[in-house]
Order: C-alpha cells, then sequence, then structure tokens
C-alpha cells in the first residue's frame, strides 16, 4: 500500500497545519508542483472550483455582467501609471526580462492583479454615456511570489481566481455595484460552501491599495483564525484618472469615470476543506462536491455480485434523472471496509451499502459523512436522496454558524484581550478609528482589524486600546 492510501494520521484539534495538509493531498484535491510555491490542482479540486465558477456565472450574468479574457503579461511602464497601486505589489511580482537569450527591453510583470492591464483597455473602448455601465468579469490566474510557506488554496505563488472590473457613470452607480457583488459572494460561499461569513468595511490601513475603500467578507476558521473570503472595492476616480477612462455625457460634457473592482480565489476551497473537514479526512458539501453520493456493492460470491449489481445500476439510474452525480465503486479485492474509509478520506456526502440480504429486505444502507450517521431507506424511497442531501447541506450551515458564533466573542477589557487571542477568534472591540491604536494592537498582540460591520457605529463605548470615544465595534482577530 502506497503513502497516497494511508488516511490521515495526524488530529485536527492536535496539529491543524499538518492536518490540513494531509487532507489536501490524500483527498486528492491538489498536489504540489516541481516549482517552490506552485500547485497542481487535480480533477476533484478543478471541479469544486468548476461548481464555483458556474454558480458565480449564472449569478454576475443577471447583474449584467460578462466574461472576457486578459493576457498574462503587463509592461513595466503601464504598471507605472498608477504608482501607489503598483507599490503595493512590487515585492511579489515576477518579471520577465528576457526572450530566449535576448533581453526585451520594458520588463513585463506576471500579471500580479489586473487593474492597470485593464483600464488600459477600457480606455480605448469607453467613448460616451452610451458605452456604460461596463461590467466585465476575468476568470484568471495572478501570480505573486509568496514569501512564507505555501499552503495548499492558502497561499501559493500562483492562484486560480475571478476578478471583476466595472465602470460607471455616476458614483452611486458604482457604489451600488460594490455592494450587489458583496451580496453575491456571501450568498454564494453561505448557500454553496456552507460557511457563514461576516461582511462589512476594511480599515484604511487594511482596504486594498488605490481603493477609495474595500467591502470584505470575513469567516472564522476552526483553529480560530481569520480567511478573508473575498473583496469588494470602491476605487472612485483612483483610476479612471491616470488611466483616463473618460465619456462624454449627454451633453457631449467629458466626465472621469467611477469604477469597481472585486474578487474571490480558490482561497474558497481552502476555507471549505478547514471549515468541515474532520480527523477522517475532507467532508464536502453536497451542493459542490463532485460525487455527492458513491454506492458500494456488497457481495461475496458470482451469483451475488450479479443481483447486487443489477440493482446498483437500477438505484444508480433513479439518482441520475434526479441529475444528482453518482459513482459506483465497483474496484475488485478491496473490501467494503477499505471502501468506506477511502470515500470517508475524500468526503463524499452520502454513501449507499446493498448487499443480498439488502435485496431480500428491498432497503439500503445509506451513511452520511458530515455526521457519520447511518440508517436505512426502502427501495420505494430512493427518489428522498435528493432532499436527504438538501438537508445536508443545511445542517452542514447549521453546524459551521454554531462553531463560528462559539469563536466569536464581544471585548472591552484589552487585557483580557490580549490573554484570550492566544487561543484565537473573532474579537468584537470598540475602536476610535485612530490608526495608531490599531498598529499599536497589531504590534502588541498580532491582531489585526479584519472587518468593521455594517451597522457597527458606535459613539457610546471606549476604544479598547485608548479609552477614548469609539466609532465602530471592529472584529479583531489573527488571519492567515
Amino acid at each position: 500500500m502506497s503513502k497516497e492510501d494511508v488516511g490521515i494520521t495526524v488530529s485536527k484539534n492536535d496539529d491543524f497545519s499538518e492536518w490540513y495538509t494531509q487532507v489536501v493531498l490524500k483527498a486528492k484535491l491538489a498536489d504540489y508542483a516541481p516549482v517552490k510555491g506552485l500547485i497542481v490542482l487535480r480533477p476533484d479540486g478543478y471541479s469544486i472550483w468548476e461548481s464555483l465558477r458556474s454558480t458565480f456565472d449564472k449569478k454576475f450574468a443577471k447583474n449584467g455582467i460578462r466574461n472576457g479574457f486578459l493576457p498574462i503579461l503587463i509592461p513595466e511602464s503601464l504598471l507605472g501609471k498608477e504608482q501607489k497601486h503598483f507599490a503595493g505589489f512590487n515585492p511579489e511580482v515576477f518579471w520577465v526580462t528576457h526572450s530566449g537569450t535576448n533581453e526585451i527591453g520594458d520588463k513585463l510583470a506576471l500579471r500580479p492583479t489586473s487593474e492597470t492591464l485593464a483600464y488600459t483597455m477600457y480606455a480605448k473602448w469607453i467613448q460616451s454615456w452610451r458605452d456604460l455601465p461596463l461590467k466585465i468579469n476575468f476568470w484568471n490566474t495572478a501570480l505573486r511570489a509568496e514569501i512564507k510557506a505555501t499552503k495548499p488554496f492558502l497561499r501559493t505563488s500562483e492562484f486560480l481566481w475571478q476578478e471583476g472590473h466595472t465602470v460607471h457613470t455616476t458614483q452611486e452607480e458604482a457604489e451600488k455595484e460594490v455592494m450587489k457583488i458583496l451580496e453575491i459572494y456571501k450568498n454564494t460561499v453561505e448557500e454553496e460552501l456552507a460557511i457563514p461569513v461576516t461582511i462589512g468595511k476594511k480599515s484604511e490601513k487594511e482596504k486594498f491599495v488605490g481603493a477609495v475603500y474595500t467591502t470584505t467578507m470575513e469567516s472564522i476558521m476552526p483553529d480560530g483564525k481569520a480567511l478573508q473570503m473575498g473583496t469588494s472595492h470602491f476605487l472612485g476616480q483612483n483610476f479612471s484618472k491616470p488611466f483616463e477612462v473618460k465619456f462624454a455625457d449627454k451633453d457631449n460634457v467629458e466626465h472621469f469615470a467611477w469604477q469597481t473592482s472585486w474578487g474571490v480565489s480558490w482561497r474558497l476551497i481552502g476555507a471549505m476543506i478547514m471549515a468541515h473537514g474532520d480527523d477522517k479526512g475532507l467532508v464536502l458539501p453536497p451542493n459542490v462536491a463532485p460525487t455527492q453520493v458513491v454506492i458500494v456493492p456488497i457481495y461475496k460470491n458470482e451469483e451475488g455480485k450479479e443481483k447486487v449489481l443489477s440493482k446498483v445500476e437500477e438505484i444508480k439510474n433513479t439518482l441520475e434523472t434526479k441529475e444528482i452525480r453518482v459513482h459506483v465503486d465497483d474496484r475488485s479485492g478491496l473490501s467494503p471496509g477499505y471502501k468506506f474509509n477511502d470515500w470517508e478520506l475524500k468526503g463524499i456526502p452520502l454513501r449507499i451499502e446493498i448487499g443480498p440480504k439488502d435485496i431480500e429486505k428491498r432497503s439500503i444502507v445509506i451513511a452520511k459523512r458530515y455526521n457519520k450517521e447511518k440508517s436505512t431507506l426502502n427501495f420505494d424511497e430512493i427518489e428522498k436522496i435528493f432532499t436527504i442531501l438538501n438537508e445536508i447541506q443545511n445542517e452542514m450551515l447549521k453546524k459551521a454558524k454554531e462553531q463560528a458564533k462559539e469563536n466569536t466573542m464581544e471585548i472591552s477589557d484589552y487585557t483580557e484581550f490580549k490573554s484570550k487571542i492566544e487561543k484565537g477568534g473573532f474579537f468584537k472591540a470598540p475602536w476610535c478609528g485612530k490608526l495608531e491604536c490599531e498598529e499599536k494592537i497589531k504590534e502588541e498582540t498580532g491582531a489585526d482589524i479584519r472587518v468593521i460591520p455594517f451597522g457597527s457605529e458606535n459613539e457610546n463605548l471606549r476604544c479598547i486600546y485608548c479609552k477614548e470615544q469609539s466609532v465602530s465595534t471592529s472584529v479583531f482577530a489573527r488571519g492567515y
């Protein structure tokens, strides 16, 4: 038996980091590439990404957003047009300096993000108010030299993501777009991945470089660390002016446009692994599971095999008419117990076990992955599996919300904050809005402001650090 076949060897509670890496590798979602900082996405991992992409595309389309494509190389001279923005990425940029053995002159950056390239093109495409709003989404890879340790899906030098870039005639319209996208993100992550998120704004210190403000969705992981799940930025005219993204209004008067940008990455897959996995391995929400139901036929001889496989095929066909993704594990030479463990490791939401005795009883055994609950189902109830999968999806979100609630606390005493931050979690604390306090808290505790939730403004509390009047109750945490 190869190392790859061995199950998870560490507990999620004892060594979260090693547990996570083992789940990614042994559940066959991804593997390390020969180049440091890069990973290879395997079919199951890519299938989850495709599922998310399909859901986002449908929602984007309803919002008038279409997909486009951008090249990966960006001239250095182009990046220099928005110095402040590019300075934020400069330490992470990969540069192309040669074509074969010849120097190419103007260095080319491997795309860390696409604002400069997209807006150069937008300036060519937009002439009048009739060309707006312009709403384009790009399914890209981005490359940023990862100076910390590689963590599949969480920290890699190349990653899959989508980045949307929209252009509008008015500030109001652009700001509405920012919120529409954030709501799409929140609903998709909660409904598809069963992960609860907190939405709000980033502080000035933590906002996207070049944005007027950044909205974000944040989630707390079981190890007590926060994970940024996606961001939607109001760019104002900060890019339209240097890139001359202008339009003529109905009176033929020229104006600089108002812009937004927004994105999520395959980091969402990492969040799903951490939020739901257990000591047996991966636990997949049914909505994104590449295989939702695995059927394990059990038999001892050829007569039993023929009888069982005939019924298995019938069950498979019934489920597929309900558009349920089904796999039959008829591998020979492996025991049912081995197969059960293998599919538990891979996180398949529902397992069906069926043997000759089950056929006699006209029933099947079903095993739910997320809570390990086993029960029987009569043959004439097979179609209930569609409902059971929906119930599993809802129960997983409910459980994740309970975990997030347990990992969240309100706090106003800084001494208590410093002692409790060691165990991790979301800490809702009053903050005065001053950069000095934010930086001191980060310096002394390692926690930063992850999100300032919408509606958290207050004037009656005192800042957890300086004790001056607070402006908001912000969520502090250590993060990935």
